[in-house]
C-alpha cells in the first residue's frame, strides 16, 4: 500500500454549476526523467489550477517504489508543506487537478488512481468523461470488479486488470478500445510514462521536453510547460498513445483514423489565454473572436466593458474592431476564494460583489456594452447588469463571444440540465429581458469558426466538437441512451 495523505476539510459541491460558469473537469501533468519530479509536477499543477479546483494529487515513482500524496483544496493548499515534496521521491511522477464531473467530492475519486497489477504498479490521471462508464461499470462489477471510488476514471483501472493481454501497453489498448467518451489520459509505471487522447481528440494534451535535463512533460496545456521552464514539442495526436521511456519517444495509434473534433469551448473559455493549442494561441483566438462578433453585432455605445476575467481578451478584440474605447468597468477581487456559509438570501444575492465591483468613474452615464463568454442559467449575468446599472450605466447592451448554450457536455464539462439552461428555454428576446439588458446577441456559429481561421462552420464536417451550441454530439451517449455493451 503506498502511502497516502489524510483528507483535508472541502466546501459544500452539493449545488451543482455554483458560479453559473462552465468549470473545467481536469488537468493532467506527467514527468519523466528530471530530478525533482514531483516538485516539476507540483508547478505544472499551479498553472493548470484553472482546470479544477477541487482536488490535487501526485504519484512519483523512484527505486523505494511509488509514492502519493493527494488532497481536498487548491494546489497550493495540498502541497504547501515542502516535507510532502520530499516525501515522493523518483524521477517520474504524474499529477492532476479535479474539478467533479462524476463522482462525489471525496478524498477516495481524488487522482491519480493507483493499483499494483500482475505486471506492477500502475498510477493513471484522467481529464474528461466516458460515455459509456455506467454501462461498463455494471459489466465489471457483474465480472467481481470491486470499486473503490466513484468516478468514471477507475473504469480504466479495471478494463486494464481483467484484460488478457500480457503487456501494460497491450492492456491499455484493450481497454481504451472498449471505452467511449472525451479523454486525455497519463499513465506511469515503473520504466514508463504514457499519455493518449481520444480518438476524436476533444481533450487536450501536449509533449514538451525540458532543455537541459532533457526529460520529457506531458501536459494539459502549454501554460504548464512554460511555469517549469521547459519546450513544446507537439500536441498529441487524437487517437495517439505517446510512450515514454529512458530510449525517448515512441508513438503508437491503434485507432482507425477519423476527422478530429477539439473542444471549441477551449478557445473561448476552458484554457488559460498565454496557452497555445492545437496550435492557436488561445488569447489571439479570443480577441479575434471579439473582433467578428463587433463586425456582427455593433451598437452605439461609449465604452466596452469586459466581464472578467475571461471576457478581458474578446472585449478587446471587440473595442479594436468597433473604435469605442476599451475599459476596465468592473474589477474582480482576486483573493475571493470558496464563499463561507450564507446564512440568509438577502447575503446570499449579494455574493456576487465578492468576486466583482463596478468601477463608477467608468460606468457612471455611459452606454455600456458588457462582452462576457458565455450565458448558462443567467444568474451571474443578471446581477452583473444590474450592479453595472446601479453604477449609473444609462444603458447596458451584452456581447457574448460563445453561440448560445443550449445542450449540455457530456464529454467532461460541468453543465446544468437542458432544462436550467437559458437559452434552451428563451428565445434572445425574453433571455434579454430575464438578465436586464437594453440588447443581447452571441456570436454565430460561422462568426466563431471565421475567427478560428475556417470560412464559417461546415455542417457535415465542423472541426471542432460544439455539441454544448449545437447539439450534434461527435460521440455515442452509450449511457444516456441506455445502451447495453456485450
Amino acid at each position: 500500500m503506498i502511502p497516502s495523505s489524510a483528507p483535508v476539510a472541502v466546501p459544500d459541491s452539493s449545488a451543482p454549476f455554483r458560479d453559473g460558469r462552465p468549470h473545467e473537469e481536469c488537468g493532467v501533468v506527467g514527468i519523466w526523467g528530471a530530478d525533482e519530479a514531483a516538485a516539476l509536477a507540483a508547478l505544472g499543477l499551479h498553472a493548470l489550477q484553472h482546470r479544477g479546483q477541487e482536488a490535487a494529487g501526485i504519484v512519483s515513482h523512484s527505486v523505494e517504489g511509488f509514492r502519493q500524496h493527494k488532497g481536498l483544496g487548491l494546489v497550493g493548499d495540498v502541497f504547501n508543506d515542502p516535507r510532502v515534496i520530499a516525501s515522493l521521491p523518483g524521477r517520474s511522477a504524474i499529477g492532476h487537478n479535479r474539478y467533479a464531473t462524476t463522482g462525489a467530492t471525496l478524498l477516495r475519486n481524488v487522482q491519480p488512481l493507483f493499483a499494483e497489477f500482475e505486471f506492477g504498479g500502475l498510477a493513471v490521471a484522467h481529464n474528461g468523461n466516458l460515455t459509456n462508464a455506467g454501462t461498463l461499470r455494471k459489466v465489471l462489477v457483474r465480472r467481481g470488479c470491486i470499486f473503490q471510488s466513484t468516478t468514471d476514471s477507475e473504469v480504466f483501472v479495471h478494463l486494464i486488470a481483467i484484460s488478457l493481454y500480457e503487456t501494460v501497453l497491450d492492456r491499455l489498448i484493450d481497454a481504451v478500445k472498449q471505452v467511449k467518451g472525451a479523454y486525455s489520459l497519463v499513465a506511469l509505471t515503473s520504466d514508463m510514462m504514457i499519455g493518449l487522447r481520444d480518438p476524436l481528440g476533444v481533450r487536450p494534451l501536449i509533449l514538451g521536453r525540458l532543455p537541459h535535463s532533457g526529460a520529457w512533460v506531458l501536459a494539459s496545456e502549454t501554460c504548464a510547460l512554460d511555469i517549469m521552464g521547459a519546450e513544446f514539442v507537439r500536441d498529441v495526436e487524437p487517437g495517439e498513445i505517446v510512450v515514454i521511456d529512458d530510449g525517448g519517444v515512441r508513438s503508437i495509434k491503434p485507432f482507425s483514423p477519423v476527422s478530429p473534433r477539439f473542444c471549441v469551448f477551449e478557445y473561448i473559455y476552458f484554457a488559460r489565454p498565454d496557452s497555445v493549442l492545437e496550435g492557436h494561441p488561445v488569447y489571439t483566438a479570443r480577441q479575434k473572436i471579439g473582433v467578428e462578433l463587433a463586425r456582427e453585432s455593433a451598437v452605439d455605445a461609449d465604452v466596452i466593458v469586459p466581464v472578467p476575467d475571461s471576457g478581458v481578451p474578446a472585449a478587446m478584440g471587440f473595442a479594436m474592431e468597433s473604435g469605442i474605447p476599451f475599459e476596465m468597468g468592473i474589477i474582480r477581487n482576486h483573493y475571493v476564494g470558496r464563499t463561507f456559509i450564507e446564512p440568509t438570501d438577502h447575503i446570499r444575492h449579494l455574493g456576487v460583489r465578492m468576486k466583482h465591483s463596478a468601477n463608477r468613474v467608468v460606468l457612471e452615464g455611459k452606454r455600456v456594452v458588457l462582452v462576457d463568454d458565455s450565458i448558462v442559467r443567467g444568474t451571474t449575468s443578471r446581477k452583473i447588469v444590474d450592479m453595472v446599472r446601479a453604477a449609473g450605466a444609462t444603458e447596458v447592451h451584452m456581447r457574448i463571444s460563445s453561440p448560445p448554450t443550449r445542450h449540455p457536455c457530456f464529454y467532461g464539462i460541468d453543465t446544468p440540465e437542458e432544462s436550467k439552461l437559458l437559452a434552451a428555454t428563451h428565445d434572445l428576446a425574453s433571455m434579454a429581458e430575464v438578465i436586464g439588458v437594453d440588447s443581447l446577441a452571441f456570436i454565430s456559429f460561422d462568426g466563431l469558426y471565421r475567427a478560428l481561421g475556417h470560412e464559417g462552420r461546415d455542417a457535415m464536417a465542423a472541426g471542432y466538437c460544439d455539441a454544448c451550441f449545437t447539439g450534434d454530439y461527435p460521440i455515442e451517449l452509450v449511457d444516456k441512451e441506455g445502451r447495453l455493451v456485450a
